[in-house]
């Protein structure tokens, strides 16, 4: 499959961030050949620049979110709090989190020239790749979905669930998405680096309401 970007090897000069996004890993991808900001579990990254946004899934969802117009996108990377049985309002605080994930990274799109009617959006992630915890992928999953639904966003792609990993590799100029599956990494830097995500957004007091423009 031809990957969209420049036919050269060679990089060329990359262009500063967008603002707010200076400490986001950019770099020149030498397999897709072309500039990507690589985002981790609890980040996200918006460009108006021909450039991709790699990151890698297991129970983390990614919206891709971009103007189908104008061209300007990004992706978001994220995971619910867990539920606490014990308390019957942290699932209202984990949607809270949720919601807080997808508007900042909408917001941030339309600050920077997008238009609500304009957005598209492709999903991603959310399979079980954490055995012996409950199913937060799949909670990530009905989430999200039913943001989408809620909001009447545009879907038009959607990759989720299933019990492997996935590498994810988003064009927000053209809308364009790579993703491929990977062998399972039990015991691997992703494992490890969800469940300390996880362990963090335990710890974080529920962001507000945001409001979208």
């Amino acid at each position: 499959m031809e990957m969209p970007g420049s036919d050269s090897d060679q990089p060329r000069v990359m262009a500063p961030p967008l603002a707010g996004f200076e400490k986001i890993h950019r770099y020149w991808d030498r397999a897709l050949k072309i500039h990507a900001a690589k985002i981790l579990p609890g980040e996200y990254y918006v460009t108006t620049q021909d450039e991709a946004i790699v990151t890698v899934l297991g129970s983390c969802v990614s919206a891709c979110i971009r103007d189908r117009v104008m061209g300007v996108g990004g992706m978001n990377h994220f995971m619910l709090p867990v539920q606490q049985d014990e308390n019957p309002s942290a699932f209202g605080a984990a949607e809270r989190y949720g919601n807080f994930a997808m508007e900042h990274l909408i917001n941030t799109i339309l600050k920077n020239g997008g238009r609500r009617q304009n957005l598209e959006v492709k999903l991603f992630g959310g399979g079980r790749i954490l055995a012996q915890m409950t199913d937060i992928g799949k909670r990530n999953i009905e989430f999200v979905r039913q943001y989408v639904s809620v909001e009447k966003m545009l879907v038009t792609a959607e990759d989720l669930g299933d019990v492997t990993p996935r590498k994810v590799a988003y064009y927000p100029l053209t809308g364009k998405v790579l993703v491929k599956k990977l062998r399972s990494l039990h015991g691997e830097p992703l494992v490890d680096l969800e469940k300390s995500y996880m362990d963090e957004i335990a710890k974080k007091p529920v962001q507000g309401d945001v409001d979208l423009f």
